[in-house]
């Protein structure tokens, strides 16, 4: 028992500590709510705002409001209506035949409203596109974006999520950095919305399981294999994102956000970063078990579908992560040091996240409470998967064999 707690604590301290000084390198992610971005006097291209929805009935319309009211100086919003069961398909229609009333001015005849539209081409425009039929081969979502992309014009292309909301400011300040950057894919991180004890444990805890697979201040570097994409905020020239396949290329991606920023990293496009603290609030989940409802779908997917590499995995992060906790209270005498170590250097990652994010760092203490709820959504994706011999989101079943079959 000696020698195990003397091998795992030096191990521990020796990966926290690492992982610490990778981690520096985060304050070189760009901060896109600087003064530096909000400029007005540079030409921006077109851009496309590209809304995959399905069952989004409660968020879409604040979310659609707040893109209809961004300032950007020219840009359009589609709406993909994915089949809804819900309320989804009216309250876009609702929303679009609003905007173009009044946007063509109130009291006009239905003639006028068109003839308006067609001779002003307003802007922004918003287009709603109903999906009634799944093809064969598909998820939902990649096909969703698929079909976006093809009403889209712009010279970017935003994929985002029917529950996000944006500042006014936030897209002219993203595409002026990814401009000035010379980026042909930009990540931008939004604002959580976090309202509980348990809500920041959760947050916290992921985002440390989430930094030690994908490093965000590498993916700028081509000679790095770290690729991020975000189903928030996907921006990705026109171009690129023929080039790369479109979405076609992720037709049976469960992580198709993830996905596209490996296709634009393996294609040798350039890729960053950003932060954007107020510009881009979001609830991603709600309550302590909601981020675990959230990644029913992700987690199993996130390893490929093979068990042997999710049962790895959790035991591979319950060692990193609940063991220093364990070591620094079994331990005894002088080798609880190493563990102790690890423990500081978790702190210091707390304080680094803390400020980015509305958590305290010293919701370190919560760490292994957090991080074993994790790795019980793991079991739970992996669950899921077994259960239905598949995936069963939003209502749809889509079987394992052909999820594997479509990996990117």
């Amino acid at each position: 028992m000696h020698y195990f707690w003397l091998i795992s604590g030096v191990i521990l301290a020796l990966v926290w500590l690492d992982r610490l000084r990778d981690a520096v390198h985060g304050r070189e992610i760009a901060d896109i709510s600087a003064r530096e971005w909000d400029r007005r006097d540079v030409a921006l291209p077109k851009l496309s705002i590209i809304v995959p929805a399905r069952n989004e009935g409660l968020h879409v319309e604040a979310a659609l409001r707040s893109m209809l009211a961004l300032d950007y100086p020219d840009f359009e919003v589609i709406a993909i209506d994915d089949r809804s069961t819900d309320n989804t398909a009216a309250v876009l229609d609702e929303v679009a035949t609003g905007f173009l009333a009044g946007s063509a001015g109130a009291g006009a005849s239905p003639a006028s409203l068109a003839a308006t539209a067609e001779a002003t081409s307003p802007k922004p425009s918003l287009e709603v596109v109903h999906i009634q039929d799944l093809p064969p081969g598909w998820l939902g979502k990649p096909h969703a974006m698929f079909i976006g992309g093809q009403h889209a014009s712009g010279d970017w292309l935003l994929f985002t999520d029917a529950d996000v909301r944006f500042r006014a400011d936030a897209l002219r300040r993203a595409i002026t950095y990814a401009e000035a950057a010379g980026a042909d894919h930009l990540v931008v991180f939004p604002t959580h919305e976090l309202h509980s004890i348990g809500e920041r444990m959760m947050f916290a805890c992921f985002s440390m399981l989430f930094v030690f697979g994908h490093r965000p201040w590498r993916v700028h570097d081509p000679r790095a294999r770290d690729f991020l994409g975000f189903g928030p905020f996907n921006l990705i020239r026109r171009s690129v994102y023929e080039q790369i396949g479109t979405a076609e290329k992720l037709r049976m991606e469960v992580i198709e956000d993830m996905k596209l920023g490996k296709l634009v990293k393996d294609h040798g496009f350039s890729q960053r970063v950003a932060h954007a603290p107020g510009l881009i609030p979001w609830r991603w989940f709600h309550g302590t078990f909601g981020i675990i409802r959230n990644l029913k779908k992700n987690l199993f997917a996130g390893m490929n579908y093979r068990y042997e590499k999710a049962f790895g995995a959790c035991l591979l992060f319950g060692f990193l992560a609940i063991l220093p906790y364990a070591g620094l209270l079994l331990a005894r005498g002088w080798l609880r040091l190493p563990f102790a170590i690890a423990v500081v250097a978790i702190f210091l990652l707390y304080v680094g996240m803390s400020r980015r994010s509305p958590v305290s760092p010293f919701y370190f203490i919560l760490h292994p409470v957090g991080s074993a709820l994790l790795i019980y959504a793991m079991f739970v994706s992996i669950a899921h998967a077994a259960r239905h011999r598949g995936v069963v989101w939003r209502g749809t079943r889509y079987p394992i064999e052909e999820l594997r079959k479509g990996l990117v």
